[in-house]
């Protein structure tokens, strides 16, 4: 692969106009595509097999209806103070509001407040219901426009209405501020490393031409396969970072290869046949973690692994072919200021090569720095253990949000339930010789168990076998206690079916999102042990170590447990969640664990490669461990710093994203990135290499013979060249 890298890498040099049209061709074809065919994003999270999913099928079969009807807006009322709904002005009010919104010829059907009696108790707080004919995530921007637009001489009037329902009334947008902070910032620190405004611009410029091919990219194949909206912002993460810092490690060996006397072409050409042999294999693991989400069993999860993967692969490409013909294009950059005498050039090169202070400070000092590392990752983990996941609400949005206001309006006036209600089926089997009495006494017992705030009477189908229930429980949706409350139920049912000869199934939005989250969880332990054994086996051919890739696996697992602890902490727990612009203390979103899991995995084997790789040249040529591990610190370990810097930089970017989806995949990716590059990759894994010593590289020689081998830096390609 080295050879053909360097092959390309010097044509690219070459033939730099070529590249440059090519490069501009692909991304107009690719915006072309994109634009022209358009998005075709899916809201769909659920996940076959569910239980919450068997009773909605079951419930279909015995009343009819499709499986998705039309989008619905709910418009929530509180009357002023003083008054309440059935005050006469207020009722004007609520009506003309009604009739306004009802000239919408997208709305299949209003429901009234007056005619619903949808009121509470205290007659203060009530709500009218718009179904639109398109499915929710189909209802028009116009439309929803219409009905904000309807809403504000009633609230002008001192009438407060808010709005909810299933209509999403904001969008989850892949652009904005906080990716141009991103770069932004992400450029200050090329131009440190650099120490050049057009060297720093050059890996800029590389991945946002990835960035846009892959973007666009996306939006063709979202009409191909269900791809969630938010995977746009997750592509955005990935196709930036990964871009920025492929680019990054190119250049950065093409600026050694100068200092060691070759020809720009011929410096060029070598950094991509070694760094951009790198640079494919930890594209490869991104791109391998992130399709492993197949493994997952969970379809919207999969697809999100495919929009990333997508994007990251055209970042490698990208990164590949553009940057030799931009080293090209810049004939001035980085040459020296002034000429020096080659053997002294290579002698001060080699000098200052043999270490750092934090490389002397790290190998001197080693059990302490692996004593540290560990204690303050395993504080960091603890609250792990107490991660609770869930599907963010309306009840989670900031309070500036006419989502969350009605959200803590229908909370007050019908009890925190009321937002998430149970669906109860109760379907008595062939035993039971009366199935309307065996379901009413199969639901006799729903009211009194704990938690459980009321009940309607059984609705039975046409059959009489069959009946619905709705059941709100005293807490909102997001707490546990109703978690626990749908497990009860499902545990009664199955002890007393066989007294009964009726079965009770739990369905709705709050049950569904209560079993995705379960499978979720299921799944993190199964999809940790297999990505840890992946990595297991692809660095243990890399390095030809055993030892190495176990410390590896070790430190990424540790990465894993101190990212979802700071979550917890921050997000569950809401410390400095006002820093980080939460509104609220919320579960863990359901998905971020597994997606993290996989994400983490690719990005932490790209810096132990890019570290370790040179640590390994270096022992291979002098089989001393410790100046391996001095020489891999000062060569690649500032490269390391600086990629670490500018992932945590544009993930940190989408922390502060309104919606919040995307605000926890950056808080997770930010810290879990800061936690391993820094902590795990530039401090434990050289501590604990010191401790191992010549060890560390020990490999069975039967085992040598039978793996493959890979060699990722161009190690042989160099040998070749050089005679």
């Amino acid at each position: 692969m080295a050879k053909w890298l360097y092959h390309l890498g010097k044509g690219a040099y070459r033939r730099k106009k070529t590249v440059f049209l090519g490069m501009l061709g692909l991304l107009i074809l690719a915006i072309s595509a994109g634009i022209g065919m358009g998005s075709a994003f899916s809201g769909d999270m659920s996940i076959p097999g569910t239980k919450s999913e068997k009773a909605g099928i079951v419930m279909q079969e015995a009343f009819g209806g499709g499986s998705e009807g039309g989008g619905t807006i709910r418009l929530i009322y509180k009357a002023p103070e003083g008054e309440t709904l059935e005050s006469e002005s207020v009722k004007q009010l609520i009506q003309s509001t009604e009739q306004e919104v009802a000239k919408d010829s997208e709305v299949a059907s209003i429901a009234p407040l007056y005619e619903s009696n949808t009121i509470s108790a205290d007659k203060r707080i009530g709500y009218s219901t718009v179904t639109y004919k398109s499915a929710a995530g189909d209802v028009t921007d116009e439309s929803i426009e219409h009905v904000q637009t309807a809403i504000e001489a009633a609230n002008d009037s001192g009438l407060q209405t808010e709005l909810g329902g299933t209509v999403a009334l904001s969008e989850v947008s892949p652009g904005g501020i906080s990716e141009v902070i991103g770069v932004a910032v992400a450029f200050l620190i090329l131009i440190l490393t650099f120490g050049s405004f057009v060297a720093a611009g050059l890996p800029i410029l590389t991945a946002l031409v990835g960035l846009g091919t892959g973007i666009m990219l996306i939006f063709v194949v979202s009409h191909y396969s269900s791809i969630p909206t938010f995977s746009l912002s997750l592509a955005s993460m990935l196709g930036l970072a990964v871009g920025i810092d492929y680019g990054l490690f190119i250049i950065s060996r093409f600026k050694q290869n100068l200092k060691a006397g070759m020809e720009r072409q011929e410096a060029a050409a070598m950094a991509n046949a070694t760094a951009g042999s790198a640079v494919v294999f930890a594209g490869l693991t991104v791109i391998i973690a992130l399709l492993g989400l197949q493994v997952t069993g969970i379809p919207f999860l999969g697809a999100m692994g495919i929009a990333g993967a997508v994007t990251v692969l055209v970042a490698v490409l990208i990164s590949l072919v553009l940057t030799p013909a931009l080293l090209g294009a810049t004939k001035k950059l980085f040459v020296p200021k002034a000429k020096k005498n080659a053997n002294a050039a290579r002698s001060q090169e080699k000098q200052s090569s043999e270490s750092n202070v934090w490389g002397r400070l790290v190998t001197k000092f080693p059990l302490p720095a692996v004593i540290v590392s560990v204690l303050v990752l395993g504080l960091i983990s603890l609250p792990f253990l107490d991660m609770h996941t869930g599907l963010p609400n309306n009840g989670t949005k900031s309070i500036d949000t006419t989502e969350r206001r009605g959200y803590d309006l229908l909370a007050e006036g019908f009890g925190p339930g009321f937002n998430g209600p149970l669906v109860i089926v109760a379907k008595a089997d062939s035993g039971a010789t009366d199935p309307s009495a065996a379901i009413a006494e199969a639901t006799k017992g729903l009211i009194d168990l704990p938690n459980v705030a009321s009940v309607t009477p059984p609705q039975l189908n046409a059959a009489g076998d069959t009946a619905i229930l709705t059941l709100l429980p005293d807490t909102d949706p997001l707490d546990t206690k109703t978690s626990d409350l749908v497990k009860l139920i499902r545990e009664q049912s199955d002890s007393n079916h066989a007294q009964t000869h009726a079965e009770l199934m739990v369905t709705g939005s709050t049950a569904v999102d209560i079993d995705i989250s379960d499978m979720l969880n299921k799944a993190l332990p199964k999809f940790a042990g297999l990505i840890a054994g992946l990595a297991f086996v692809l660095l243990a051919i890399v390095f030809r170590s055993i030892l190495i890739p176990v410390k590896a696996v070790l430190g990424y697992l540790l990465t894993l447990t101190a990212t979802l602890g700071f979550v917890v902490y921050v997000v569950q727990e809401g410390h400095m969640a006002g820093f980080f612009g939460i509104a609220e203390p919320a579960p863990v979103l359901n998905f971020l664990p597994v997606l993290v899991a996989g994400i983490l995995f690719g990005l932490a084997m790209d810096y132990e490669v890019f570290l370790v790789s040179a640590m390994r040249e270096k022992f291979v040529h002098e089989n001393h461990p410790r100046k391996a591990i001095l020489y891999g610190i000062k060569s690649n370990g500032r490269v390391v710093l600086a990629a670490g810097l500018i992932m945590v930089t544009v993930f940190a970017s989408f922390i502060f994203a309104e919606d919040t989806i995307v605000k926890s995949m950056g808080l997770a990716l930010a810290f879990g990135i800061l936690f391993d590059a820094f902590i795990v990759r530039l401090t434990l894994v050289p501590a604990l290499m010191s401790l191992l010593g010549k060890s560390a590289w020990f490999f069975p020689k039967w085992l040598d013979r039978i793996l493959p081998k890979v060699d990722i830096e161009g190690e042989s390609f160099q040998k070749i060249s050089s005679r």
